[in-house]
């Protein structure tokens, strides 16, 4: 099976981020070499191939940080976003040499302050996964993290930058790397690294980043909004078994809290199908293919069109045959709006951090009545 839903909506990201890059960006390249131990899930099988591998990669990026003084920018400190490339130095056969294709986005913490040389970023990682060794019944049964040669990639983390010249950072940062396929193809325990990076970034042009003073602020409209979102998604459920349609519908009641974020609370509905072809001689209920829960919901703004998805769900009547594991699960993932009212995007539904599919979702935003109006 392959990721071709994925396919398309990272080269949409991509392509979104492309826009970013205008002349009013400073523009940088980063190289990295990072290595790390590899996260292991308690099974003996794990452990043993914990013990054969090892991993120590690199990195390439091409970014740029906005001088565009408008106030998304001025809110989340005037973050990078970018391109990236990063592969393992060492082949291994049971995992391959895992190599991914990614745009990023690179927020600073504190207060904003262009002169300091030590700043701290939170940064975020998403793509394709390639190149991997996937699971084989017969050449390669140890490796149950991943199914599938294509998988997604995701790598988050903290950064520490320090200024050398106008020309030269240097930099260190922590996170998780993670490889998955979102349960499309089984088994998908998923890759996990913990890769500790030392990099340079080299500025493109000599130019002091200086936006300008703290732009002016548009009124905050402050009222609630109704969120309608439509998942769809693929999952397996068994080694050797083809993936089933996954999706469901949620509904949210958000409040705009600030300029960068919304928060509120809402219901999600989800539905597997096959599970009469997974169990034909079962009497499957609608109580066996239908989840309900109470979700709650936070959206940060990026851009004016760009923003992250973030939820915690808890079940309210779970399905009995969908494999959902806890009795709670977590979304995060990136929106684009297309206007005022429609949306579409990706995001990862996950218990304890483990992947149930991923959603391909398309929304319509109704907002409410102007309750007041507030000023920055």
């Amino acid at each position: 099976m392959r990721l071709q839903g994925a396919h398309v909506l990272v080269c949409l990201f991509f392509g979104l981020l492309s826009f970013q890059a205008n002349g009013q960006s400073k523009k940088f390249i980063e190289f990295s070499y990072d290595q790390g131990p590899i996260i292991g899930n308690n099974k003996d099988w794990a452990d043993e191939l914990i013990e054969r591998i090892d991993y120590k990669g690199f990195d390439v990026r091409f970014g740029w940080r906005s001088r565009e003084n408008n106030h998304y920018n001025y809110i989340n400190r005037f973050p990078s976003y970018g391109v990236g490339f990063t592969s393992a130095l060492n082949y291994h056969s049971e995992i391959g040499r895992p190599l991914g294709i990614y745009a990023f986005g690179d927020v600073p913490f504190g207060k904003i302050n262009f002169d300091r040389k030590l700043n701290f970023s939170f940064y975020t990682q998403i793509g394709l996964g390639l190149n991997m060794n996937p699971y084989d019944a017969e050449t390669n049964a140890i490796n149950g993290f991943v199914g599938s040669a294509v998988n997604a990639h995701i790598h988050f983390g903290l950064k520490a930058s320090y200024k050398i010249s106008n020309s030269f950072n240097v930099f260190t940062s922590v996170g998780t790397k993670h490889y998955s396929n979102g349960s499309i193809k089984k088994p998908n325990s998923g890759i996990n690294f913990i890769p500790i990076a030392l990099g340079i970034r080299v500025q493109l042009d000599q130019e002091e980043f200086q936006p300008g003073p703290k732009p002016e602020f548009p009124p905050l409209e402050k009222r609630f909004f109704w969120d309608i979102a439509a998942y769809t998604g693929l999952k397996s459920y068994e080694i050797g078994e083809k993936a089933y349609f996954r999706g469901g519908l949620g509904v949210n009641y958000l409040w705009e809290l600030s300029y960068k974020y919304r928060v509120g609370l809402g219901v999600d509905w989800f539905y597997g199908a096959g599970a009469k072809q997974r169990f034909p001689s079962e009497n499957v209920r609608f109580t066996d293919v239908n989840s309900f829960a109470i979700v709650g919901s936070w959206e940060w703004k990026l851009t004016e069109k760009l923003y992250m998805p973030i939820a915690f769900g808890v079940y309210l009547d779970k399905a009995g045959l969908n494999q959902e594991t806890a009795s709670f699960y977590e979304r995060i993932g990136v929106r684009y709006r297309m206007n005022q009212n429609l949306f579409a995007g990706v995001q990862i539904k996950a218990h304890k951090a483990k992947a149930d599919f991923f959603e391909f979702t398309l929304g319509y935003t109704i907002p409410g009545k102007v309750l007041k109006t507030t000023s920055h």
